[in-house]
């Protein structure tokens, strides 16, 4: 059957904040809950917080520019982001309590961490082909880390997917992050590397028990790589899809993969009458006729979700937006 399930982030800023999200994707999501992230607490709860939280053996800090690795160990706000990390993880292991069947986590993937993370001395580690490539290492090991801990906070889920957030994947082969100065360019990561890293996570996430997916919400994403990155399910906005990406997400299906297609709007302000129920089912229905697909062959591959994260919307309209993926997949089912 047709699945719900969300991107990851929720919008709120504090800790009774974490614990309603929480309640509120339990109930909305069954078949495929996610644990929450709230970046509205701020840098260390962000996306690039979180995979640092995540990260084995590295340490960072918190510059006016953004995050730096420190060359040593972790800085104070490191340790707060491995500590809200924690935190999420514990209201999870009390609100889920007996939670059965499936259970997502969410991760940034290598290089939107070399695209937003510093060296050191200064610069994106994607300037150095020596510290992006220690950094895919250590998120690996990380990334196996982390599945084992959510395996044992919730012995009762038999699938854990494991989503890598790679939003900036697509710069980074378009050489379209700017260097510190913001007067260049970083050099283009050629997409074997691009492969190789994204591989080493996912495959660490894989062996440690996990299903992995990649998340993309960037146009101009390679699917094809993230496939052959070792990816068994992609999850993207289906607004931003050229031709070549449906033919890929078709291919992918039929090769018995997973396929999240983003097609709720994430704020109540993007919102039209497109955004109704029926209309949403029309739309997937529509996209399964495009590319030929009877949608029997492959209801339990398909699952649709919001657009990307809710952390913009309003607590209403994240409810609203968890509740209507779930209705629409209820009916395309």
């Amino acid at each position: 059957m047709t699945a719900a399930t969300g991107i990851g982030s929720m919008p709120g800023d504090d800790a009774a904040a974490v614990a309603e999200a929480t309640r509120t994707v339990l109930d909305s999501l069954p078949d495929l809950p996610h644990l929450v992230e709230l970046p509205g607490r701020g840098a260390t709860a962000s996306m690039t917080g979180r995979g640092l939280a995540v990260l084995a053996e590295l340490g960072a800090d918190l510059q006016p520019a953004g995050w730096r690795l420190t060359g040593g160990g972790a800085g104070v706000d490191h340790r707060r982001a491995r500590s809200l990390l924690a935190q999420d993880l514990d209201v999870l292991e009390e609100q889920a309590q007996g939670l059965s069947g499936s259970f997502k986590i969410q991760v940034a993937g290598p290089w939107t961490l070399a695209a937003t993370v510093e060296r050191p001395r200064g610069d994106k580690l994607l300037a150095d082909a020596g510290a992006r490539r220690e950094l895919a290492q250590a998120l690996a090991e990380g990334v196996r880390d982390h599945v084992r801990d959510v395996r044992r906070r919730l012995p009762d889920v038999t699938r854990l997917v494991v989503q890598v957030d790679e939003p900036a994947l697509a710069a980074v082969l378009d050489a379209r992050v700017p260097t510190a100065s913001g007067f260049g360019r970083h050099r283009t990561v050629h997409p074997p590397e691009a492969s190789d890293a994204l591989g080493w996570v996912l495959g660490a996430a894989t062996e440690a028990g996990g299903e992995a997916w990649v998340h993309t919400c960037a146009a101009g994403t390679p699917l094809g790589l993230l496939r052959g990155a070792g990816a068994r399910g992609l999850a993207v906005d289906l607004s931003l899809m050229t031709a070549a990406d449906h033919d890929a997400l078709g291919e992918a299906l039929e090769a018995g993969d997973s396929v999240v297609l983003g097609i709720v709007p994430t704020t109540a302000a993007a919102a039209g009458p497109e955004a109704g129920e029926r209309a949403l089912v029309e739309r997937v229905e529509r996209w399964l006729d495009m590319l030929g697909i009877d949608p029997g062959t492959v209801s339990g591959q398909l699952l649709v979700s919001p657009a990307c994260g809710l952390a913009g919307a309003d607590v209403a309209w994240s409810r609203r937006a968890l509740a209507l993926s779930s209705d629409t997949a209820r009916r395309l089912s």
